[in-house]
C-alpha cells in the first residue's frame, strides 16, 4: 500500500473514532439503539395496605348487619370470626360498628378470601383489622392539610346564621361563642353588631372537609365597641384567649349555662307565674332550649345538690366558693355520675333540659346566689381570669399586632 493510502486510511479511522465517541457521549441521537436502565414502579399504598396487590370491595352496612354478618357472608368461618373478635377486642370492639357506615374488604390477588377489614372512625381515621392469616387491629390517619380562611360580616339575626352567610359553619359559630362566652351576652347582640374572625379548616384527599382545627384571631364589634381575641399560650401551658392590651377574656363564671338559647324569664322581683297562675318573685334567669341540650357548670365548684323536688323537677346546685353558688332547675336528667361532693370543671355538662317540676316547656332555670342572697347574675361584675405576666406582655404584643392588623382589614 502506498504511502498515500496508508495516510488516507489513517485520516479515516481517526474521524470513525470521534464520530463513535460522539455518538456514545449523546444516547438520545436517532438511529442509535443504547441499553436502558429498566422503570421500576414504585409501590403505592392505602392507608398503610399494598394496593397494588390487592382488591378492594366498598359495602355500607344495613340496618341490623353485625361483624360476624359481614365475615360470614365473605367466607369466614364462625370460628375464625369468634377468634378475630376476641384478638382485637382491647383495639377494636367489633359490636360498636354502626349502619350507614361505608367500610371496605381487601383481598390479596390470590386469595378467596378478604385479608382486611376497613372501618372509618371519622373522616380521616381508620381502623385496619387484620381477618385473615394475621389478626390484628390498628387505627390509620390520613394526612390532614391546614387551611386558613378569614371572614368577616354583620349580625343582622341569630349569630350562627349571620355566620353562614359569610361562608363560615355552625362549627366556627359555636367557637365564636366558647371564646367570647365570658365576655358578650349573646342574647343581648344587637343588629349591626359584626365580626370578624381568621380560622384554619382541616381536609383530607385535598376536598373532604374534615372540621375547624381553631380560631386563629377575631373581633367581634358589640354596640360600637370592639371586642378582640388572640391565642396565647397561659402559665399553665395551655392556649387561652386574650385581648389587644393582653386582658383574659376569661371570667370566673360563664355568661350562660348552655349555648344557642333564648332568654324566656329574666330575673324579678314580680313576675305572673304561668303555672302557679299568681304574681310573685322569679329568682333565676330562664332559658328556653329544646329537651335534651346540655347544662353546663358556668364556673370550678363542688356540688351540694343533685335530686328532684316537685317544684325544681330535677335539679342540680353547685357550690363555686365561700361567695357563689349556682343552681340548674327542671332538667329532663341530671347527668350520671353528678352527686353531692363531685367537683366539676367550668363548662362540664352536668344535666340536660328538659320540663320537669313546675314548668310549661323545656328549659333551664338559672339561679345564683352572692353571700347566701339571690341575685341576678347579668348584673354582677364577675371577677376576670389572670392577665399575661408583664414579663411576657411584648413578645405577646409582637405576635398580635400583626393578627390585629389582619383583622383590622377585614
Amino acid at each position: 500500500m502506498s504511502t498515500k493510502k496508508i495516510a488516507w486510511v489513517a485520516i479515516a479511522s481517526i474521524f470513525l473514532v470521534i464520530i463513535i465517541a460522539v455518538i456514545t457521549s449523546n444516547p438520545d441521537a436517532p438511529g442509535v439503539l443504547v441499553d436502558e436502565e429498566p422503570v421500576v414502579e414504585e409501590p403505592t399504598f392505602y392507608l398503610t395496605l399494598p394496593a397494588d396487590t390487592l382488591r378492594f370491595e366498598s359495602h355500607k352496612i344495613a340496618s341490623g348487619e353485625s361483624f360476624g354478618a359481614l365475615l360470614g357472608k365473605r367466607g369466614i368461618s364462625t370460628a375464625q370470626i369468634y377468634k378475630i373478635a376476641a384478638a382485637v377486642e382491647d383495639e377494636f370492639n367489633v359490636r360498636r360498628i354502626r349502619a350507614g357506615v361505608e367500610v371496605q374488604f381487601a383481598t390479596g390477588d390470590s386469595s378467596l378470601f378478604p385479608s382486611y377489614f376497613i372501618y372509618p372512625e371519622s373522616k380521616f381515621e381508620y381502623w385496619i383489622v387484620g381477618i385473615n392469616d394475621s389478626v390484628f387491629a390498628k387505627k390509620v390517619e390520613k394526612e390532614r392539610e391546614v387551611r386558613r380562611r378569614e371572614i368577616s360580616g354583620t349580625i343582622d339575626d341569630a349569630l350562627y346564621l349571620s355566620v353562614g352567610r359569610a361562608g363560615g359553619t355552625q362549627a366556627l359559630a359555636m367557637s365564636l361563642v366558647e371564646v367570647y362566652a365570658w365576655t358578650i351576652d349573646f342574647f343581648r347582640l344587637q343588629k349591626g353588631d359584626a365580626f370578624s374572625v381568621i380560622y384554619e379548616e382541616e381536609y383530607v384527599d385535598d376536598t373532604t372537609y374534615v372540621g375547624l382545627k381553631r380560631i386563629v384571631a377575631a373581633n367581634l364589634t358589640h354596640v360600637g365597641n370592639d371586642f378582640y381575641a388572640f391565642p396565647y399560650e397561659n402559665e399553665l401551658g395551655f392556649d387561652d384567649y386574650y385581648d389587644e392590651e393582653g386582658r383574659s377574656l376569661r371570667k370566673t363564671f360563664l355568661r350562660a349555662p348552655l349555648n344557642f338559647t333564648r332568654i324566656s324569664s329574666r330575673y324579678s322581683g314580680r313576675r305572673f307565674h304561668p303555672v302557679q297562675k299568681r304574681w310573685k318573685a322569679h329568682l333565676g334567669t330562664d332559658y328556653a332550649a329544646p329537651t335534651g341540650t346540655p347544662i353546663m357548670s358556668t364556673a370550678d365548684g363542688v356540688i351540694i345538690a343533685a335530686k328532684y323536688t316537685s317544684a325544681n323537677g330535677n335539679y342540680v346546685k353547685v357550690r363555686h366558693n365561700s361567695t357563689y353558688t349556682t343552681q340548674y332547675l327542671h332538667m329532663s336528667k341530671i347527668k350520671p355520675g353528678i352527686k353531692n361532693g363531685v367537683r366539676v370543671k367550668q363548662g362540664d355538662v352536668i344535666g340536660y333540659v328538659g320540663s320537669t317540676g313546675l314548668a310549661t316547656g323545656p328549659h333551664v332555670c338559672y339561679r345564683f346566689w352572692v353571700n347566701g342572697k339571690q341575685v341576678d347574675p347579668y348584673k354582677q361584675k364577675l371577677p376576670d381570669a389572670k392577665p399575661l405576666e408583664s414579663d411576657r406582655m411584648d413578645a405577646y404584643k409582637s405576635y398580635m399586632a400583626s393578627l390585629k392588623q389582619e383583622l383590622d382589614a377585614l
